[in-house]
């Protein structure tokens, strides 16, 4: 995925609905750096672990060796979460923010569904099995670009390689943070039985350009790393980030009715950015289609029409709301009955 548009350059079963594992820890962290930007919770406030988070409940998986009764500060719950994966500082941060994990699932749920994460269901906050907890990899993606975007405090300590708790040194499990052939700055791994090992990764490139990879079900821990190295050198490799316009861009004038002006100048609200195959990237031409007949009152930044951006073959190879960049008032009695005169007469001539 192309971190700035959020368009998918290349999928495969990118809407198979599958267990995330510790991708979940994702959304979790999410809803933490949220709690966090509004000020409802600070990494200096101190949580009692209960009994629920004790370490000791999953001996046979990732965790931060919490220790029920003793106070840890939401920091390092959180760079627990993160970096070692720890599934009892998931249950300790749910309780803290919400008072029970189905309550935060809650808010999982919530969160997901505003970043438009349409195949996920969340019912725990640290990813174990449960056959009501699934996303998708078009969707993992979906929260990675939101996590890097929303929350750039939270998003990184997704690069920290370490971090020591209670005496115990735990290293980040996503390899691609020691490749010195790509800029990886994180995000997260997981495993479960039931689908294999998962990684979702963003690296930056060339004139920071960002993209994010995600695998979902691979054989191993160095496979997964490999097919997300692969799939990020790809993006990087094989396409090219152009930006035809910057925001205020006009793109036509045009005529309109019944106003206070007889022209009104169209283009972008946006700065176009896009990604698109290098092969195509000097050869991309603009073209536009209007969605009725421009009649006043029109306020700019009202949508007007579509914007196509199309290469030599002619094929659409991205589109953008095309706004109208004035305002335009009614105009006087006299100046629309003309205009309405000279519509009729272009309508009767057919």
């Amino acid at each position: 995925m192309d971190y700035d548009s959020g368009e998918v350059l290349f999928g495969e079963n990118t809407e198979e609905r599958l267990p995330p594992a510790s991708l979940t820890k994702m959304m979790t962290s999410y809803v933490i750096g949220q709690e966090l930007k509004s000020g409802r919770i600070k990494n200096e406030d101190m949580v009692t672990i209960s009994r629920n988070a004790w370490a000791k409940n999953y001996s046979d998986s990732s965790k931060m060796f919490i220790e029920v009764g003793k106070q840890v500060s939401v920091g390092n719950l959180n760079k627990g979460i993160i970096i070692q994966s720890g599934n009892d500082a998931c249950i300790a941060m749910a309780e803290y923010i919400a008072g029970s994990e189905d309550s935060f699932a809650s808010l999982m749920n919530q969160w997901a569904a505003r970043l438009g994460m349409k195949d996920s269901h969340f019912v725990n906050a640290h990813g174990l099995y449960n056959i009501d907890h699934y996303s998708t990899a078009h969707d993992m993606a979906r929260l990675g670009r939101a996590l890097i975007h929303d929350l750039p405090n939270e998003y990184a300590i997704y690069s920290q390689k370490d971090f020591t708790f209670n005496g115990i040194t735990q290293h980040n499990r996503n390899r691609l943070l020691w490749d010195k052939t790509l800029v990886v700055d994180g995000i997260k791994t997981g495993h479960v039985s039931e689908v294999g090992y998962n990684l979702v990764a963003s690296a930056v490139g060339p004139d920071n350009t960002r993209l994010i990879s995600v695998v979902i079900g691979a054989n191993s821990e160095q496979e997964r790393a490999e097919d997300s190295k692969k799939l990020l050198t790809y993006g990087f490799r094989f396409y090219q980030k152009v930006n035809p316009y910057k925001a205020g861009s006009v793109l036509a004038t045009q005529r309109i009715w019944m106003g206070d002006k007889s022209e009104i100048r169209l283009g972008t609200q946006q700065e176009i950015s896009l990604m698109v195959p290098r092969n195509i990237a000097s050869k991309l031409k603009a073209d536009f289609q209007l969605d009725r007949e421009l009649h006043a009152p029109i306020k700019a930044g009202e949508v007007v029409g579509t914007i196509f951006l199309r290469g030599d073959d002619g094929k659409d190879v991205a589109k953008f709301p095309l706004v109208a960049l004035d305002t335009v008032e009614e105009g006087g009695i006299f100046s629309r009955l003309w205009d309405y005169l000279v519509l009729l007469i272009q309508q009767l001539l057919g």
